[in-house]
C-alpha cells in the first residue's frame, strides 16, 4: 500500500476542514458545518487504511509513538465527528484535524519501532478505553481552550469575533462537563482494566503510565466533585481540564517518546 499519498490526501482534506472552520470563527465565512464533517470524513477515509496497515504490522500491546499518534488521533476524529451531531463541539475541529493530518505524515515517513505480543481480549478491553478516554479528554481539552478564551473575552466586554460564532457560554461550560464525564467513565474502565489484564508493567514500561494516568484521574475526580459541591467553573475549570489532560498526555506518550526518541529503545 502506497500510504504517502493517503497521507497527504488526508491533510490536505483536515486542512481545508480547519481551515473552513477557523474562518467561520473569525466571521470571514459562514458557518458551513456539513461542509467541515464531510471533508473531515473524506480525510478519515484516507487516515484509516494507514491505520489499519500499522495495527496489521504490530499488533501488539504498545504500539510505537508514531503509530500510536495515528490510532489515537483516528479515534479522536470519529468522536468528533459524532459527538458533534448532538453538541456543539465542531470548532474543536481547527485543531485536531491538523493535528491528526501531521500525525499521519510523521508516522509515514518516520515508522516508530513495535512491539508484537499478542492482545488478549481483556488487555483490547484495556486499550480501546485507554484510546477513548484520551480522545474525549483530548475534546474536552481542546473546548475548554474555547471556552477560557470566550470568558476571557466576555469579561473584557468584547462580544465580536469568536464569541458571536461560539454558542452561549453556559452552554459551552455544559458540553465541557459532560464530555470530561464520558471520558472519566472510560478513563476508569482503563485503569481498572489494565490492573485486571495488564501483567509486568515494570517490565513493559508502563509502571508510569499508570501513576500518571492515576494523577489525572484524580486531577478530573477533584474538578467534577468541585464543580458539583463547590461551583467551581469559568477559567478555574479551564486550568483544572488543561491541567488534567497534560498529565494525561504525558502517561500516554512520555515513555515512548523518551524509550524511542531519546533512547532509541522499543
Amino acid at each position: 500500500m502506497q500510504a504517502l499519498p493517503l497521507a497527504i490526501m488526508a491533510l490536505i482534506l483536515y486542512l481545508g476542514a480547519a481551515s473552513w472552520q477557523g474562518l467561520t470563527l473569525l466571521r470571514r465565512v459562514p458557518q458551513r458545518p456539513a461542509l467541515v464533517r464531510v471533508l473531515g470524513l473524506l480525510g478519515l477515509l484516507f487516515h484509516l487504511p494507514v491505520a489499519f496497515n500499522l495495527i496489521g504490522q504490530s499488533p501488539g500491546l504498545m504500539p510505537g509513538l508514531s503509530t500510536s499518534a495515528v490510532l489515537l488521533t483516528a479515534i479522536m476524529v470519529i468522536l468528533l465527528l459524532s459527538v458533534s451531531l448532538a453538541k456543539p463541539v465542531l470548532s474543536v475541529a481547527v485543531a485536531l484535524f491538523p493535528v491528526s493530518g501531521l500525525a499521519l505524515l510523521l508516522a509515514v515517513g518516520l515508522p516508530s519501532p513495535e512491539r508484537t505480543d499478542g492482545m488478549t481480549p481483556g488487555i483490547a478491553l484495556h486499550a480501546m478505553s485507554s484510546a477513548l478516554a484520551f480522545g474525549i479528554l483530548f475534546i474536552a481539552a481542546c473546548q475548554a481552550v474555547l471556552l477560557g478564551l470566550q470568558n476571557q473575552a466576555l469579561r473584557h466586554h468584547h462580544t465580536r469575533g469568536v464569541v458571536q460564532v461560539l454558542p452561549p457560554l453556559t452552554t459551552m461550560e455544559r458540553v465541557l462537563f459532560e464530555l470530561i464525564w464520558a471520558g472519566m467513565a472510560l478513563l476508569t474502565l482503563s485503569i481498572f482494566s489494565g490492573f485486571l489484564f495488564v501483567e509486568s508493567m515494570f517490565a513493559q514500561h508502563l509502571a508510569h503510565k499508570t501513576i500518571l494516568s492515576l494523577a489525572a484521574w484524580v486531577i478530573f475526580a477533584i474538578l467534577l466533585i468541585s464543580h458539583h459541591v463547590l461551583g467551581w467553573r469559568g477559567m478555574r475549570a479551564v486550568r483544572w481540564t488543561l491541567g488534567g489532560c497534560a498529565v494525561l498526555l504525558l502517561a500516554y506518550f512520555g515513555s515512548k517518546l523518551v524509550l524511542e526518541v531519546i533512547l532509541n529503545r522499543t
